[in-house]
């Protein structure tokens, strides 16, 4: 099965993690345009470089991408970029004539408002009126209250960003109603009760349009959508009397995130499960380690399951739980996975991805699969959940000295050893790059 793959960015959960996932099958070729090609931090993807990969390829079975990328030059992109509604619009048109798929599984996001003053991942006024920005979109749209004390041109120049996406989406929009897209998703990222993009994103519904909680993993939930091969799962909830609680960052309870993000991936929910999926969620609150919110661990003694299983660690945002995986015994061949990636989102939407393709591969790659884990119990578990917190800046040695007893643990975990180099491509301490050499 040929698949053609355009993620969001550079990011090694965008554009290593689908790799890894897609080697577990060894009848999928994964596609995807050369990594120097696509955005980061700083800069925007090279879409010419990408138009010319794209008039090389075959057709493709299946084709999963990031508008994002072809729109804006990235996720972080869409909300610097300059460019014009006019400019944009060609630039998209010209992608799709170029584009050769039997099925297209896209995603665009709604531009989200983060409510802080760190303008890392937004334009460079957001340092000073980030917050304000994000309560004069509260209250427009919670109350319909416009009073602010934001610069005009400021203001100006952040809502006509806003109509410019929001305007691009909707051609999005009559492209599926052309039946260009087998799936078209649109992404709220960030979330919050009230706000423009809440209110963009009730439009796009009234549209049509089929709007979804997270982003970074949607492209894996697609993947797994495009494996049209029959799943069951069951989401067994360690804290069953918490599941209607709201993680962070999200804007829907974690039973409504599990089951979101099963539908999407074309999965089926029955008690008579294939695989049962465990999700190690959170009491009273999502904890999060790096921003120092506290939460209760896994309290009980954890039991290796009889049947097929994963594990969905989400009671901490970014970052594993230590109470419970420091319980785990060798994973046999019952074992489908674990991850603690970031949102819960995050998490479920990747963890499903991998699940799905090794029950219904067709030259199933073991050596494969267990690499896969031994990257994200490093890097969800080790360093998010333990390392991370004794770095003050990126550092590769040291992260490698700190990071060693953790590889004893996962090496005994999965049954195999591994050279591993560390790596922030980057250049911040939110994500980490695990190379197995």
């Amino acid at each position: 099965m040929n698949i053609g793959f355009i993620p969001i960015d550079n990011r090694p959960v965008c554009y290593t993690l689908p790799l890894q996932i897609g080697s577990i099958d060894e009848n999928i070729t994964l596609f995807m345009p050369d990594r120097k090609w696509l955005g980061d931090l700083e800069n925007y993807a090279d879409t010419n470089k990408i138009f010319e990969w794209l008039s090389t390829l075959p057709k493709m079975d299946a084709f999963i991408l990031s508008l994002d990328t072809i729109a804006y030059g990235g996720l972080i992109s869409s909300r610097r970029s300059p460019s014009s509604f006019e400019q944009i619009k060609e630039k998209i048109e010209k992608f799709k004539s170029l584009i050769k798929a039997n099925k297209i599984y896209a995603f665009s996001s709604i531009m989200r408002i983060s409510n802080n003053n760190i303008n890392q991942e937004e334009k460079e006024y957001w340092s000073d009126y980030g917050k304000k920005i994000f309560e004069y979109s509260f209250n427009l749209d919670k109350n319909g209250t416009t009073e602010t004390d934001i610069p005009e041109e400021i203001l100006e120049d952040y809502l006509s960003t806003r109509e410019r996406n929001f305007e691009i989406n909707k051609i999005y929009l009559e492209w599926q109603k052309e039946g260009f897209f087998d799936t078209l998703v649109f992404s709220k990222d960030d979330c919050a009760e009230f706000g423009l993009n809440v209110r963009e994103a009730k439009e796009l519904e009234r549209l049509g349009g089929f709007v979804k909680t997270g982003a970074d993993e949607i492209p894996l939930t697609l993947f797994a959508r495009a494996i049209k091969k029959d799943l069951t799962v069951n989401p067994i909830f360690l804290e069953p009397d918490s599941k209607n609680l709201i993680s962070n960052y999200e804007d829907v309870s974690i039973e409504k995130s599990a089951l979101g993000q099963l539908d999407l991936a074309g999965i089926k929910v029955s008690d008579n499960s294939d695989i049962d999926l465990y999700i190690n969620n959170f009491k009273s609150n999502q904890g999060e380690i790096v921003m120092k919110v506290s939460t209760e661990s896994f309290g009980r003694t954890w039991e290796t399951p009889d049947k097929p299983y994963m594990v969905a660690d989400v009671r901490f945002a970014n970052g594993g739980d230590n109470a419970l995986v420091n319980q785990f015994k060798p994973f046999n061949d019952k074992f489908y996975g674990y991850s603690a990636w970031n949102t819960s989102a995050n998490t479920l939407g990747s963890l499903i991805c991998g699940a799905k393709i090794k029950y219904n591969a067709e030259r199933y790659n073991n050596t494969n699969f267990r690499k896969l884990q031994i990257v994200r119990l490093l890097d969800d578990w080790a360093y998010q959940a333990n390392v991370r917190q004794q770095l003050e800046k990126p550092d590769s040695k040291k992260c490698k000295e700190l990071m060693k007893p953790f590889e004893e643990k996962v090496f005994e975990l999965v049954g195999m050893r591994a050279n591993i180099s560390y790596s922030f491509p980057w250049n911040r301490l939110f994500e980490v790059e695990i190379e197995l050499n």
